[in-house]
């Protein structure tokens, strides 16, 4: 005799289509919190897929919607998943998901930016998510201030905003976005997606970015040193560097020799290891 098996909250066969959720509970996207929902599970699968190992791991999704990522989440290795959305609609288009996953999935009704997610789920954890577009930057940036406490970050942005972050020196991409995420982790993009691919397709192509936690030396500069001085560098990068670190230091110009750096150049032309050798010589001088 077959013994019947277990429910384990990751068959989600039976619920019903999205596109049916969404019409059943009137869920138009909403331009106001940057809203582009991605219906298509062979596509979602795919980015869980890509994302890496999730056996073991606590999840936590930003936005997500009617629960397309959601769902993939959930069908996924992970022990837990906890979606943070904002917009109070989506509530009863995840109450099904909540409802088949056995206690796997867990619902925070918040702004993404006033939550911290090494407080809501406990190690080891990752995030994974198709980030609003409004506030996608801004919530990388404070989850790079504790990446060592993630196993992975993998998140959706648009395509320019991704381009940024993987960008290499000497390339009009590089700025502060690719320098603080790549001192912190290493970067890349593992998946490229066509706005077509969205509902409503926004006007530009998306890609999802993996950010693994670099392990990081102990005389390593502490992250708003890092982050101060290198806005100022390319706070006018048509500029030198000498003209833009001035609005640190009266003389740039022999803290900058100190560390091997002409006073000609300009922050485009600097790598990961030369901002980190001026952080580390800024923070000494002060």
């Amino acid at each position: 005799m077959t013994e019947p098996k277990l429910n384990d909250g990751r068959d989600l066969s039976h619920l019903p289509p999205l596109r049916d959720v969404i019409a059943t509970h009137d869920l138009a996207a909403k331009k106001a919190f940057g809203q582009h929902f991605l219906l298509d599970l062979n596509v979602t699968r795919r980015i869980v897929r890509e994302a890496g190992d999730f056996n073991g791991l606590n999840v936590v999704e930003v936005g997500p919607g009617p629960g397309g990522l959601t769902r993939a989440l959930v069908e996924s290795a992970a022990d837990q998943v906890l979606a943070v959305e904002r917009d109070p609609r989506f509530s009863v288009a995840l109450a099904d998901v909540i409802a088949a996953s056995a206690g796997r999935l867990r619902l925070v009704e918040a702004d993404a930016l006033a939550v911290d997610p090494v407080d809501l789920v406990s190690s080891p954890r990752a995030v994974v998510s198709n980030l609003p577009y409004n506030v996608g930057t801004p919530l990388l940036i404070g989850w790079l201030k504790r990446i060592s406490e993630y196993r992975f970050l993998a998140l959706m942005f648009q395509k320019e905003v991704a381009d940024r972050i993987v960008a290499r020196p000497r390339t009009g991409a590089y700025g502060r976005l690719a320098v603080m995420s790549q001192w912190l982790a290493d970067c890349r993009i593992i998946m490229d997606l066509p706005a077509r691919a969205f509902t409503p397709p926004p006007k530009i192509d998306s890609a999802v970015v993996r950010l693994v936690p670099r392990v990081r030396p102990d005389d390593d500069p502490d992250f708003t040193t890092m982050e101060t001085l290198v806005a100022a560098a390319f706070g006018q990068r048509r500029k030198m560097l000498r003209v833009g670190l001035k609005s640190l230091l009266r003389e740039p110009e022999p803290l900058l020799l100190s560390v091997g750096i002409a006073p000609t150049a300009r922050a485009e032309e600097i790598d990961i290891d030369g901002f980190v050798a001026l952080a580390k010589a800024w923070h000494a001088a002060r």
